[in-house]
């Protein structure tokens, strides 16, 4: 139940607290005195869409504050504590403010929340009826979300595994179709893929094989002037085979003798021996190496030959595949593997995507005749609960019909012997019927029913949906509207009989109505001739009295205060086990 509500710079309504108790709650006042600043603050309380331009003027935020009083086992509750908030003293606070910049802020249990929490807790707590209700309810779509809504479980369960199972059938039909299509690009990718594969092959290049290559054609290309070199660098290390002339292992070894017989005399001196002594043992070694690498040194053209044409081989390869490098090619017949596996398994991807295509579209199929099938019987009782309200509504010779229908399409889903358009929500297209008097033909609601008829039968399909709804608060604001005389008694009778089980909070203009209001709540509207504001009062009896004579006569008379108080009292009666 909600307690309280506190608005704060909302439209007219400067600061007010509504004080709610269990039961029928009335709210009542003049036009253009903020009444529909209630609801617009319950419907900010708990979730809905932040509108700037209802800040008043002059004020920086507009601020609603709410106390629920929760059972502890409530889906509310938990989802609270989820979110990070606390009870106080049992007790669930919420909070929404919406700033003149447009900004918009959530609280729930003294802990900042996304917007959205105090959406989800609103479904579980708060249903609004509106007169935009009403008239998104003349679409057919969405009359078949309120029929799902009355029929309840059996039909929800229903649709939700509907709902799962065609999101894959979907999917899975999307990926099929996608698959097929492509079959011929795929073919020409696999067949591509495998001529390059075959080139590879042929060629089997191993890894840096282009840069050894480069560097053996280069030997190969200078090999007399490679063995020149190291012969004549050898030769004066060493000497040539005349003998004639100084080499420099001679002058090394001559130095080294002479720094020997001196060393006796001078330790510094025997260490620059033993360093000469090095020398000319590094110059030997340099000599026999540079001797091997000159008899090393082959000048094979044939080899030359052959290890162009391999190194040729290599380059076209490397160009053909755009890469920079063998490696580079590689990498791209590994990848290349790689996506030729995936590609011959598309055969059987297809194939296990066809075996499930069919396996989901028969579970469907039945899902959906028997989503039809519960949902016909629903549409049954719908009707049958509506009419009986209209008998009371003055309108006893009004019949509402629920509607459950199907669109055939070629590309649908088969449900028996038959393709019909499938959604989400499964193959039924629902609309409500209404044939106003004996004699008429039925017709859809918005094209059936006078302005006055149509108010009672919304009135009569909002009073049947909302006796199905979970939901502990509900509010009507202005769904009265043309409706009078008897039918305005039935409809505060009805809006009574609801209070029994739910809270309940009517925003209205009838007196009729008004009277069956355990609480009455009065908007008042003050003008110092700048500023418009407006407050709210809880009416005692006396003022309950004063009120209605406004609402029936527009002053306070003896004689429509004598009406009030019959209201009131047959009200009472009414109400009474």
């Amino acid at each position: 139940m909600l307690e309280e509500m506190r608005i704060q710079g909302l439209g007219v309504i400067e600061d007010a607290v509504l004080e709610l108790g269990p039961g029928l709650t009335v709210v009542t006042g003049e036009t253009g005195a903020g009444k529909t600043m209630v609801v617009q603050g319950l419907n900010l309380l708990f979730g809905g869409r932040a509108d700037a331009g209802r800040v008043r003027p002059g004020a920086t935020k507009a601020v609603v504050e709410g106390r629920l009083a929760l059972s502890p086992e409530h889906v509310a509750v938990d989802r609270a504590l989820d979110a990070g908030g606390e009870l106080d003293d049992g007790a669930l606070l919420l909070s929404r403010s919406v700033g003149a910049d447009g900004r918009s802020r959530a609280h729930v249990g003294g802990r900042s929340v996304p917007v959205a929490v105090l959406a989800e807790l609103g479904e579980h707590l708060l249903a609004v009826h509106g007169q935009s209700d009403q008239q998104r309810l003349l679409q057919p779509s969405r009359q078949r979300a309120a029929l799902d809504r009355y029929a309840g479980d059996p039909v929800i369960e229903l649709r939700d595994r509907f709902a799962g199972l065609w999101a894959r059938w979907r999917d899975v039909r999307a990926t099929l179709q996608q698959l097929r299509a492509e079959a011929d690009e795929r073919t020409r990718e696999a067949d591509l893929l495998r001529l390059g594969l075959v080139e590879f092959e042929a060629v089997a290049p191993l890894p840096g094989e282009d840069v050894v290559l480069t560097g053996e054609i280069e030997r190969l290309a200078n090999a007399d002037d490679l063995r020149t070199a190291a012969t004549s660098a050898q030769q004066a290390v060493t000497g040539d085979e005349s003998g004639e002339g100084s080499d420099a292992l001679q002058l090394l070894t001559f130095a080294r003798r002479t720094l020997e017989a001196a060393a006796v005399h001078d330790p510094m001196l025997a260490e620059l021996a033993g360093r000469a002594k090095e020398a000319a043992l590094l110059a030997a070694d340099l000599a026999q190496d540079l001797a091997s690498y000159a008899a090393g040194v082959d000048a094979d053209p044939r080899r030359l030959a052959t290890t162009q044409d391999r190194l040729a081989a290599l380059t076209t390869l490397v160009r053909r595949h755009g890469a920079e490098d063998v490696d580079g090619v590689l990498v791209w017949a590994v990848g290349a593997s790689d996506r030729l596996l995936a590609l011959d398994g598309t055969g059987d991807s297809v194939a296990a995507l066809t075996e499930e295509n069919a396996r989901l579209e028969a579970e469907l199929g039945v899902l959906a005749a028997d989503l039809t099938a519960a949902r016909t019987a629903a549409a049954t009782r719908f009707g049958t609960a509506v009419t009986s309200e209209l008998v009371e509504l003055a309108m006893p010779h009004a019949v509402v019909t629920a509607v459950v229908s199907q669109r055939p399409a070629e590309d649908g889903l088969q449900v028996g012997d038959r393709r019909l358009a499938a959604g989400p929500d499964g193959t039924d297209d629902i609309e409500l019927l209404l044939v106003p008097h004996p004699g008429a033909p039925a017709r859809p609601l918005h094209k059936g029913a006078s302005g006055g008829e149509l108010s009672r039968v919304m009135l009569a399909v909002e009073v049947v949906f909302a006796g199905s709804d979970a939901v502990p608060v509900m509010v009507f604001d202005e769904v009265d509207a043309g409706v009078g005389g008897k039918a305005a008694v039935e409809v505060g009778r009805r809006l009574a009989r609801l209070a029994r089980d739910h809270q309940v909070v009517v925003v209205t203009h009838l007196p009729q109505v008004a009277a069956f209001a355990d609480q009455h709540l009065q908007v008042l509207k003050a003008d110092d001739g700048r500023v418009t504001r407006s407050g709210i009062v809880a009416l005692d009896d006396a003022g309950r009295v004063a009120e209605l004579s406004r609402m029936l006569a527009g002053l306070d008379s003896g004689l429509a205060r004598g009406h009030a108080e019959e209201l009131l009292a047959a009200a009472a009666v009414a109400k009474a086990p």
